[in-house]
């Protein structure tokens, strides 16, 4: 698995998606920024914002002790999700997960991954302006 994603193309870098500009880890995490701005624009959704907050694992010494979360989306209730997009699951990331449920259990976050991208990228392209491919 190393092989295939030290060859890959994640075209990270800075973007602007809604006058927000932040750093995009991959085409993915940028698409998913448009599609959040999207909801926005339809009044799906309050606000998003990318990565604004770490939450830490006080209780853990070594290994991962903190997770930051790609989005922070506010829903029109007022409540508040975290949103990761995860195009490969690796241990680190596997383990950061779970820390988030044990550590902050009443943070709703949610892991948008490889098939979730896969199923909605077709009709989201072609409705969402600046789509990348």
């Amino acid at each position: 698995n190393t092989m295939s994603r030290a060859n890959a193309s994640w075209k990270a870098g800075w973007r602007e998606v809604g006058g927000t500009r932040f750093y995009a880890r991959s085409r993915w995490e940028a698409n998913y920024a448009r599609y959040l701005q999207f909801l926005q624009e339809k009044g799906e959704i309050t606000k998003w914002e990318h990565e604004p907050e770490t939450f830490w694992f006080e209780a853990i010494k070594r290994g991962c002790r903190s997770y930051l979360p790609d989005f922070r989306v506010t829903l029109k209730s007022g409540s508040i999700e975290y949103h990761e997009m995860k195009g490969w699951m690796d241990a680190r990331s596997v383990t950061k997960i779970k820390r988030m449920k044990k550590y902050h259990p009443r943070v709703t976050l949610i892991v948008l991954d490889a098939k979730w991208y896969r199923a909605n990228s077709p009709i989201l392209r072609s409705i969402i302006m600046d789509w990348e491919q």
